[in-house]
């Protein structure tokens, strides 16, 4: 019979809400994938579809749970990512209505997809790691 895997040290931390961020993570990832993968921008999936709603209705639903564990820096982190990308898609849509803007709209929507890109995988990569992000 093969030996137990072992079982990662969670620093006190419920398994349950691991799990759940993973889950949160994923949730954001597709989000992501949907931008990608459709008309919407990658910015624009990750704030307006639904896996990211669903994502950020969790994190603020479960911030309680999570308050003073490694974990909190994960929630923070991923309403911070979506709050910081929704504010930077209204400095998109001031810049898309005017002529001269549309030139910088393009460059900035294409910069956001990558940032959000990247605060999706660095910190599902820092929770697989069982490690805080962002600090």
């Amino acid at each position: 019979m093969p030996a137990p895997l072992p079982v990662p040290d969670l620093h006190g931390v419920r398994p349950s809400l691991v799990q759940l961020t993973h889950v949160i993570y994923g949730l954001h990832a597709l989000a992501v994938l949907i931008g990608v993968t459709s008309a919407a921008s990658v910015a624009g999936g990750f704030v307006f579809g639904l896996p990211s709603l669903i994502a950020v209705f969790l994190n603020y639903l479960k911030r309680g749970d999570v308050a003073g564990t490694w974990l909190e820096s994960h929630f923070r982190w991923q309403i911070r990512t979506f709050w910081f990308t929704a504010l930077w898609l209204v400095v998109y849509g001031l810049l898309i209505i005017t002529i001269i803007g549309i030139p910088l709209a393009w460059i900035l929507i294409a910069l956001l997809g990558l940032w959000v890109g990247y605060r999706v995988v660095r910190g599902w990569v820092a929770l697989a790691g069982v490690r805080p992000v962002g600090s």
